[in-house]
């Protein structure tokens, strides 16, 4: 009874479509809505089936075996077409209506295009005075370093003043010829990006409200800390954020250890290779130790507290640790054949030490989407405001699952600012996110304001302040191995050409020291 009124007065606003994941006669509890679709049951093959034809993946024909007493009989049904497969220059008249940006002429895309690799968010560029010619310039060389074996596809997100220009996928999750096209709902294996999206963004949250201290010393929270060495009662929580703890980078727990207590245990015992604050050296290890923290000091596991305080408020519900078997239809595979795992690794975390904790830790771990990751580098870009939303075709405005009525403030601006500016001129690292130095990954037109992070499995995001734009870059290039670097080069070229395509103002190369 609480539902049906809400359902009404829905449908007497907008287009409505009601899905019946049960009791067929549902209909005539609403009978204003416009489009009933009947599922038949609750199972997943049921939901799936669903899910594909609202969106249009599928066709439907279904005609009822029943009567729907006072408003449809026996045999009535509906009849549409699927969304048809995308050339070139084609622009897609069912579904949805004519909303999808056309693709590029000539873009020669491995395997052909599919309606669902563009989303219907993209907002015209030359609205927030980006250039379309460079952007379609930008598809061609992506698709063209696809089939130069960069790696299977990639999934971007790019936007300008908080609106999306492009968010798309490109190629396929695998190398096989049939294997799914990649989308912007494609699950990838964020790598070290776990650190910034997951970690960094608990602690900027604990500290915001009090929780934690930055200058706080990381064994008032874990007492066991300093075991392996007196040193390390003197590391703060600030010296794990900036890499400059004097742990080392990386240690491989994985060939002895299983499970989190004994890694735990090895990095309490682990000693330092430099004096706290001496020098920066980048460590899985610091966010091993901040995720302990953070699960110290909230009394819940990182999973649940992320889930409840980050992904979950900002509707981001596909970024998660150990995605269920049921998602690894639209998971990117990473490596094949190490003495590790020898099998192809698809679904579950690509880090052998994140993989020996049982998949969470605070350096690596989540998988997340192009969608998912938009909103919260638009949530940053915007300076922690997050900005109304309602799934609009052509708006640009990044939405998670959960559309947003309001604008909402998730983060003070200090506190985001805080975050990514560089600590020091002796090292390129802000707090968990890095700056761009030398040959950055960001390229050579992101300005020195800028921030991000990389993912050892091709991942990466990038922040410009001062541009006004940010760049979400998804790949698998660690598929069929990590001896693939082709994605070093590939990815400065795709950060340079979505920085020159800003055409309301001159961008010149940044200063490289």
């Amino acid at each position: 009874e609480q539902v049906k009124p809400f359902v009404i007065s829905l449908s007497e606003r907008r287009p409505t479509v009601l899905i019946s994941l049960g009791n067929p006669y549902l209909l005539s509890a609403v009978p204003t809505v416009g489009s009933y679709i009947v599922a038949w049951g609750d199972r997943e093959v049921s939901q799936r089936a669903a899910a594909r034809a609202v969106s249009g993946a599928e066709a439907i024909g279904g005609r009822l075996p029943i009567t729907l007493p006072g408003l449809h009989g026996r045999g009535e049904g509906l009849d549409r077409d699927a969304i048809p497969v995308r050339g070139p220059g084609d622009r897609v008249q069912a579904g949805f209506g004519d909303q999808t940006p056309p693709i590029p002429e000539g873009s020669p895309a491995p395997g052909s295009w599919r309606a669902d690799a563009i989303s219907p968010l993209e907002l015209d560029p030359e609205l927030v005075d980006m250039d379309p010619n460079m952007l379609a310039e930008l598809d061609e060389y992506i698709v063209g370093a696809l089939a130069d074996s960069v790696a299977p596809g990639a999934a971007i997100a790019v936007a300008r003043r908080g609106k999306l220009v492009r968010l798309r996928g490109y190629g396929r999750l695998d190398w096989e010829p049939d294997s799914p096209r990649v989308t912007p709902f494609s699950l990838y294996d964020l790598a070290s990006l776990t650190k910034v999206v997951g970690t960094t963004s608990a602690i900027m949250i604990m500290v915001e409200e009090g929780m934690l201290g930055l200058d706080e010393l990381v064994v008032r929270h874990l007492p066991e800390f300093s075991r392996g060495d007196d040193r390390k009662s003197l590391v703060t929580i600030r010296d794990l954020l900036l890499h400059r703890s004097g742990l080392p980078a990386t240690l491989r727990f994985f060939d002895e250890l299983v499970g989190l207590n004994e890694v735990k245990v090895a990095v309490y015992e682990t000693p330092l290779e430099a004096d706290p604050g001496s020098g920066s050296v980048y460590s899985d290890l610091g966010f091993m130790t901040l995720a302990w923290i953070i699960e110290a000091v909230s009394g819940e596991p990182l999973e649940g507290f992320l889930e409840r305080r980050v992904f979950g408020p900002l509707g981001m519900v596909d970024t998660q640790y150990n995605p269920d078997p049921s998602e690894i239809y639209r998971t990117a595979p990473t490596e094949r054949g190490t003495s590790y795992r020898p099998e192809l690794v698809v679904g579950e975390v690509h880090d052998e030490n994140a993989h020996a904790m049982g998949g969470i830790a605070g350096h690596a771990g989540l998988f997340s989407t192009a969608q998912d990751l938009s909103v919260l580098a638009a949530l940053l870009a915007n300076d922690g405001m997050l900005e109304a939303c309602a799934f609009v075709a052509g708006s640009g405005i990044p939405c998670g699952a959960r559309s947003a009525p309001i604008r909402v403030r998730f983060l003070v601006g200090e506190t985001v600012r805080g975050f990514a500016v560089r600590a020091s001129s002796e090292s390129s690292r802000a707090m968990g996110w890095d700056t761009p130095s030398g040959r950055s990954s960001s390229g050579n037109f992101f300005s020195a304001r800028s921030y991000g992070h990389t993912g050892f499995t091709g991942t990466s995001i990038w922040i410009d302040p001062e541009l006004d734009l940010f760049v979400v870059l998804l790949t698998n290039r660690v598929n069929p191995t990590r001896a693939n670097t082709r994605h070093i080069a590939f990815r400065r070229r795709v950060h340079d050409m979505a920085a020159v395509a800003v055409s309301d103002r001159e961008v010149p190369p940044r200063d490289v020291p």
